[in-house]
C-alpha cells in the first residue's frame, strides 16, 4: 500500500459520495417543500451538488496528476 495514487482515488470518491448524497437531500428537501423558499434552496443545493460531481473530481485529477 505505499503507492500513493490509492488514498487520491479514495478522496476522489469520498468527494462523489459526498456529492451524491448532498444532491439526494436536496431532492428530498424539494419533495417535501410546502412553500418557494425551501424549494429554491432545494434546487440550489441540487444544482450545486451536480456542480461538485461534474468538477471536483476532475480538479483533483489534474491537481495530482505526475509529471511526464
Amino acid at each position: 500500500m505505499s503507492d500513493p495514487a490509492f488514498p487520491r482515488w479514495i478522496a476522489i470518491v469520498a468527494v462523489r459520495l459526498a456529492a451524491t448524497a448532498g444532491a439526494l437531500f436536496g431532492v428530498v428537501l424539494l419533495a417535501r417543500a410546502g412553500t418557494l423558499a425551501p424549494r429554491l434552496l432545494g434546487i440550489a443545493i441540487v444544482l450545486s451538488a451536480l456542480w461538485m460531481i461534474a468538477t471536483v473530481p476532475r480538479a483533483l485529477a489534474h491537481r495530482w496528476r505526475s509529471p511526464k
